[in-house]
């Protein structure tokens, strides 16, 4: 143990991994953080994110039982009941401890979930503007916080995970010759998922990387998950992802991209695809959606069908609306004053749009959207009519922001292991673990706040855990 000696190696410098290191850093364990970014703005999503911590669109600070039923109603019930307990109990304090860091919060008016915005906030515009925004601010802060504390920030990329007797006791990192042993009491895998790993993509999601637009940094490449299947870990259903509806003109622009998303258009009015044919339940959220069109076998052939009464209504309501800012980024929309002469702009299938479009608005009409074929739900998302002229068509594509599934682990980021026990001495947090988001390709709890709440958990328990408390 002479190489590199740490009580805790934490593996990614998002909002997870600094956490985790600045709580152990906090209650006296030396610490490293493993990033195999370059330069003190690394990417990673927790940069590019909006920087509101909620849970499923509601206060993170709400009484713990009411958030527990909001994510088990965001999730379908698939939630993991000690997971979704262990963020409802823990939010609250975490966002406090976030706070006594340095982060500073603004409130978004009375919009419930918007109560706790990272400052200096996002711009009301499209495209990618990150730099000197809250979440840039608060990792910069929590780096100055750790190196403050003793602690360490390397720029190297983890490869494999040291192990004695069944228990984690260190990780390689490094390449080549420069490859070398970082001993640790603990490690916790934080490197933010899969999503930038085409081919894990096609093995967990059967989607086509090259038709699905990384919304996110793109920066997870799944080596925490490839260092935890090494050890024998347990992991969750692996198939879904976080993301949203976007122009398809994101794979050329980049100012339509990660904003405006466009959900508000396609789970207000209608998706179809080139024949003019739904295909979807979009009321099941801008979530569900994404990930059908990512599963399609050309997920280049969605388009969203809206009137004018929808452009001017939720079009402009959204947090970054498309109305007006898609627009202005030069992002495609289609407008005529007939569904024909829209099908004849676009190539869609004229016979199949009009009557699409009927069969809907007479379900809307008396309360049937059920009855449709593929249904339409009518909650959590009201659908509108599709009758007031001029009408819409946007193309669509699906963007991935980060994978759902991942390293299972118990309420206080500890690896499970295929046997249903922990793994001594390996943690993860974050977006690299799974079990608590999902549910049927919706199930969004939220990103930062997961991360925090389980960096914090993890650190403590490892606190303890050396400490001979646990």
């Amino acid at each position: 143990m002479t190489n590199n000696p740490y009580d805790v190696v934490v593996v990614g410098g998002g909002i997870a991994g600094l956490s985790a290191a600045n709580r152990a850093a906090q209650q006296g364990l030396k610490v490293a953080v493993l990033e195999r970014g370059d330069g003190p703005q690394y990417l990673c999503n927790s940069r590019y994110s909006g920087g509101v911590l909620h849970i499923s669109m509601h206060n993170a600070k709400d009484p713990a039982e009411k958030l527990m039923a909001v994510i088990k109603d965001a999730t379908s019930g698939k939630a993991d009941p000690e997971l979704a307990g262990a963020l409802a109990t823990t939010a609250g304090r975490a966002i406090d401890w976030l706070q006594s860091e340095g982060a500073k919060y603004i409130r978004v008016g009375n919009i419930v979930w918007q109560q706790h915005v990272l400052a200096p906030p996002r711009p009301i515009v499209a495209g990618l503007d990150w730099k000197g925004r809250g979440p840039d601010v608060t990792l910069r802060q929590l780096v100055a916080n750790l190196e403050k504390r003793g602690g360490k920030l390397l720029h190297l990329p983890a490869v494999t995970l040291m192990e004695k007797e069944g228990q984690c006791i260190g990780v390689e990192a490094g390449e080549g010759a420069a490859k070398q042993p970082f001993h640790a009491k603990a490690v916790v895998l934080a490197d933010g998922g899969y999503q930038g790993n085409p081919a894990l993509v096609r093995e967990h999601m059967g989607i086509d990387f090259t038709k699905v637009k990384t919304r996110g940094a793109g920066t997870g490449v799944g080596d925490g998950m490839r260092m935890a299947r090494a050890m024998g870990a347990q992991f969750s259903e692996l198939k879904y992802f976080y993301g949203h509806m976007l122009s398809r003109d994101s794979f050329t622009n980049d100012k339509v991209w990660p904003y405006p998303q466009l959900d508000e258009l396609g789970t207000v009015g209608i998706v179809v695809n080139d024949a003019g044919e739904r295909f979807v339940d979009e009321g099941l959220g801008g979530v569900f959606v994404a990930n059908t069109i990512a599963r399609l076998a050309n997920p280049l052939s969605t388009w969203a069908i809206l009137d004018h009464a929808i452009w001017e209504g939720p079009g402009r309501t959204a947090r970054i609306p498309a109305n007006p800012q898609l627009a202005n980024a030069g992002g495609t929309i289609h407008k005529a004053a007939t569904l024909g002469e829209l099908a004849t702009l676009t190539g869609i299938n004229a016979a199949g749009l009009e009557a699409t479009v009927a069969a809907y608005n007479q379900a809307q009409a008396s309360g049937h959207t059920a009855q449709l074929a593929p249904p339409r739900s009518a909650s959590p998302i009201v659908p509108s009519p599709i009758v007031k002229p001029p009408f819409y068509a946007v193309p669509l594509c699906a963007g991935m922001t980060y994978t759902f599934g991942g390293i299972f682990t118990d309420g206080d980021g500890r690896v499970m292991s295929s046997r249903g026990a922990p793994i001594e001495g390996l943690y993860a947090v974050g977006a690299t673990t799974g079990g608590l988001e999902g549910g049927t390709g919706g199930g969004y709890v939220g990103g930062l706040i997961k991360g925090v709440t389980f960096g914090m958990r993890a650190a403590e328990h490892i606190a303890r855990r050396i400490r001979g408390e646990v």
